[in-house]
């Protein structure tokens, strides 16, 4: 089983790859992530790829990119990082495996060689924007 305190000296959670689960981080997510017991817990809306002025990059890697720079904008804005995010929910429009190595590189733009968190990915045919093709909502966790 593979562990990794994603906050080293921070303590609020693990993720964990369990044995007799295939390998997920080459798809950029873990299988498991356990909270401490007594954490404060940060639920980030869906962050899109709109700019600070409410534009939307046209191209879906764009989106990507300004909507995992929103997200961390809203994580310093409650005190967290990304490596205290226990959970993402990621919805793209048209998903293909294209656009799930875009999602990779994103990944890794923001967490490096870290383990990722745990994940799920939903394809949908619209998104609240006309035009927004990514959204990314997550989950953290902090000591208390």
């Amino acid at each position: 089983m593979k562990y990794a305190a994603v906050a080293p000296g921070r303590a609020a959670m693990t993720l964990s790859n369990p044995a007799g689960l295939y390998d997920p981080a080459p798809n950029g997510y873990s299988h498991l992530s356990v909270v401490a017991p007594g954490c404060r817990l940060v639920f980030v809306a869906g962050q899109g790829g709109e700019t600070e002025d409410g534009k939307l990059p046209p191209d879906f890697a764009g989106q990507t990119r300004q909507a995992f720079a929103n997200l961390c904008v809203a994580l310093a804005a409650a005190g967290a990082e990304p490596g205290d995010v226990v959970k993402l929910t990621v919805l793209i429009v048209d998903h293909d495996e294209s656009r799930l190595r875009i999602l990779g590189e994103a990944l890794d733009r923001v967490w490096g060689e870290a383990m990722k968190p745990t994940c799920t990915l939903i394809p949908v045919p619209r998104l609240a924007l006309d035009g927004m093709l990514f959204e990314v909502e997550a989950l953290a966790a902090l000591p208390a």
